[in-house]
């Protein structure tokens, strides 16, 4: 429900001013045509007292009924209604109170039509704001709705995204696990361990869309821990880290998909070593990270495969800042890089 017209100590003081400059000048012109103070001090109070009140209920009434394009004049009738309640009212009180003197009750009926004009006009224009305070409230709550939803939207979109990266990732470690069961029982115990706490951890995570640099660090540790097992002597990580950065804030488990496409580009063709590097830079109020993987030419397409990981990244990164230019790869030299930028409010 909108909120009252009259709840708003600004507009309260609006109208209080606009009225009792209404009731001066009525004063006045009474005063002018030689009524003395007191008579025309009633009739001034009196009747706006009664317009007033007219006025309440129509601007109650708005708050409960719109109308629609093209039926207003429902409200044009309904003003002209009120107004002319109103001056039938007061003149009934007037004539009650002054009904003795012939000279200002002839006064009051042949001020009727004029009354009535004046009542008409200050009740359509009470009718306007108020009109014009329901519709802004509406469009106001219409907005706030339609954030609410939009954000719902986009929070349910975030954490599929996050969630489907799960059990691309998990499948894979048992994969791994499975076979080395059989060749290195040891190996496959460590890596349950190792998949246990890093699966604990990013339950720990679905708390919080934000962390620091120095939690998605440790975070990215066990996932690393886990891959060594997987490709032994053959996968080495070098992570460097800009002092200062360490606690810049970035979304959670943002690392992990992207080191891991690292490895499916850099170790998945390959049979020797390879080393995977982690850069984090500090640069005019960005966290700036950088993936670097070597890549066949022969075997891979680094350019135009992005996969899964990096387009959920993406479209995470669009969702959160709204932005679509914070992420891009490139393939020079041999070398596949992931370049992340991450704003900091």
């Amino acid at each position: 429900m909108a909120t009252a017209l009259l709840s708003s100590t600004r507009v309260i003081g609006f109208l209080a001013g606009a009225w009792l400059l209404w009731m001066g000048m009525h004063a006045a012109t009474l005063y002018w045509l030689g009524f003395d103070i007191q008579r025309v001090s009633i009739d001034a109070g009196l009747s706006n007292a009664v317009i007033i009140l007219a006025s309440l209920i129509i601007s109650n009434t708005l708050r409960y009924y719109q109308p629609r394009r093209g039926k207003y004049f429902y409200i044009v009738t309904w003003c002209a209604l009120l107004a002319a309640l109103a001056v039938f009212v007061s003149r009934l009180l007037l004539l009650k109170i002054f009904g003795a003197d012939s000279i200002y009750v002839s006064v009051i009926d042949k001020s009727l039509i004029i009354r009535f004009c004046v009542a008409f006009l200050l009740i359509s224009g009470m009718s306007l704001i108020s009109m014009l305070w329901y519709t802004q409230q509406e469009q106001k709550e219409n907005e706030r709705r339609k954030a609410d939803a939009e954000k719902l939207a986009r929070d349910a979109e975030l954490y599929n995204l996050r969630q489907q990266l799960q059990p691309h990732f998990l499948f894979n470690s048992l994969n791994s696990i499975s076979a080395l069961i059989g060749r290195r029982p040891e190996e496959a115990r460590t890596m349950i361990y190792q998949l246990s706490d890093f699966l604990r951890g990013t339950l720990r995570k679905e708390e919080n869309e934000f962390v620091s640099l120095d939690e998605e660090l440790q975070h990215l540790q066990l996932y690393l821990d886990i891959e060594k097992v997987r490709f032994g002597h053959r996968l080495i990580t070098e992570i460097k880290q800009e002092e200062g950065c360490t606690s810049l804030i970035l979304p959670a488990m943002l690392l992990q998909p992207l080191v891991e496409n690292a490895i499916k580009f850099g170790l998945y063709d390959t049979t020797g070593e390879v080393t995977i590097t982690i850069e984090a830079r500090c640069v005019q109020h960005y966290l700036v990270l950088e993936i670097r993987n070597p890549y066949d030419v022969n075997t891979t397409r680094p350019k135009s495969g992005t996969g899964f990981g990096l387009a959920s990244i993406k479209r995470r990164l669009y969702l959160l800042f709204a932005r679509t230019d914070l992420i891009e790869t490139t393939g020079e030299n041999n070398i596949f890089t992931t370049t992340v930028k991450i704003p900091q409010v």
